[in-house]
């Protein structure tokens, strides 16, 4: 394969019977926010070539504000009552059922849909089960994190119901969609029934990430995600202390933004080291900050996949990440990458050291990197996976 919009010459052949889905997502890209949901909604602009149209619902809550669209992702905004916070999550589909159906039966009388696809059990999928059960057509549902029935995000008596109608999904389900076998695990524990399951991990654009031109003599650590406390960014500022001494010309950016912002500021103030906080960033400038950088880490407890480890590898750069989650089925230790223990400030510590003071070793575990995307992870793969199941449902 030469690049991310290149697809298998199966996959183009010979002509297929057009397939329309209908995606109901929470997250997709905005204007202000290119970043958000690009998982959902890049994979889509391949499919045109394989005979598969989408039309995209993005599903928004009557309490956050309206999302202005991303002109590079077309899709509708779906506004639904609901209670804020988790106890409302476990009726939001039905609220969600309510205020669409009219306009998906309009959809389907003009435009026949064929599928549709819900990101997440709650609350899309639960809608779209509603929807599958009136107007008899198949649905699928892609469980994106390792809290598949949402019983860490949501406690108690909430977090029961969230479990039972999140069962009820997946168990209508014509496919679960699991977007790593750490995912697949956690859906079938919980599962009251031995529910339809297949993995399709998420992939990324080698063109858009893509290696730097020449090496960088900075010696710069790049982390990319929400700043929560299971992102670990914190482990990583305390090891970066660790090999301070060894290291003093090192530096840190951080890319995203969150409740840990200002807890995290005062770390890196407390420890006295060259950090960066950049804020959210547009996925140009992602790739951009990720050619720069000499390391990508992020010791992430709590990852189903994890994109952003792809993007790292898509560009050539040795990633960090955590064992026992998702990302641990890609990266192959010392091979295209390093795992390390979650929260071990120790094992951070040492990958970070390993990889500074070795420049052979950077170089051969970005290059495998780069390679193992190019084999199994762009966006070309997720594409063509996702298209054959979307047939299967139809047929």
């Amino acid at each position: 394969m030469t690049g991310s919009l290149a697809l298998s010459n199966s996959a183009l052949a010979s002509p297929r019977r057009p397939v329309h889905v209908l995606t109901l997502t929470p997250f997709y890209p905005t204007s202000q926010d290119d970043a958000q949901g690009c998982f959902v909604a890049e994979p889509l602009q391949l499919m045109s070539n394989l005979a598969i149209t989408h039309t995209v619902v993005v599903a928004t809550p009557f309490y956050r504000p309206y999302r202005i669209a991303n002109s590079a992702f077309p899709a509708r905004q779906s506004r639904y009552i609901s209670l804020p916070g988790g106890m409302g999550l476990s009726s939001a589909g039905a609220s969600l059922f309510a205020s669409l159906l009219g306009t998906v039966r309009e959809l389907h009388r003009s435009n026949p849909i064929h599928v549709i696809h819900a990101h997440a059990a709650l609350p899309c999928g639960h809608t779209s089960a509603l929807l599958g059960r009136e107007l008899k057509i198949p649905f699928v549902v892609t469980a994106h994190g390792l809290d598949a029935y949402f019983t860490q995000q949501v406690a108690g008596r909430a977090g029961e119901w969230c479990k039972h109608v999140s069962q009820f999904v997946y168990r209508s389900a014509a496919c679960v969609i699991c977007i790593s076998e750490k995912v697949r695990d956690q859906v079938l524990e919980g599962a009251q029934h031995r529910e339809k399951t297949e993995v399709i991990y998420n992939g990324v654009d080698p063109e858009k990430f893509h290696p730097a031109a020449a090496n960088s003599n900075a010696s710069t650590i790049l982390c990319v995600g929400n700043l929560i406390p299971t992102k670990g960014q914190d482990v990583l500022l305390q090891a970066l202390a660790m090999v301070h001494a060894s290291f003093p010309e090192v530096s840190c950016e951080l890319i995203g933004d969150g409740p840990e912002r200002a807890k995290l500021k005062e770390t890196a103030a407390k420890l006295d080291l060259k950090t960066f906080f950049r804020g959210r960033r547009s996925r140009a400038e992602v790739a951009d900050a990720m050619r720069r950088c000499t390391i990508f880490a992020l010791p992430s407890s709590c990852e189903g996949l994890g994109c952003v480890y792809l993007e790292a590898m898509a560009t050539g750069i040795p990633p960090i990440g955590c064992r026992g989650q998702g990302i641990d089925e890609v990266i192959e230790h010392g091979a295209n990458g390093w795992l390390v223990r979650p929260g071990n400030v120790e094992d951070v510590a040492h990958a970070i050291s390993m990889l500074l003071q070795d420049s052979q070793l950077r170089c051969e575990l970005g290059a495998q990197a780069r390679r193992t995307v190019l084999r199994e992870f762009t966006l070309a793969h997720q594409a063509e996976k996702l298209a054959r199941i979307y047939r299967e449902c139809a047929a």
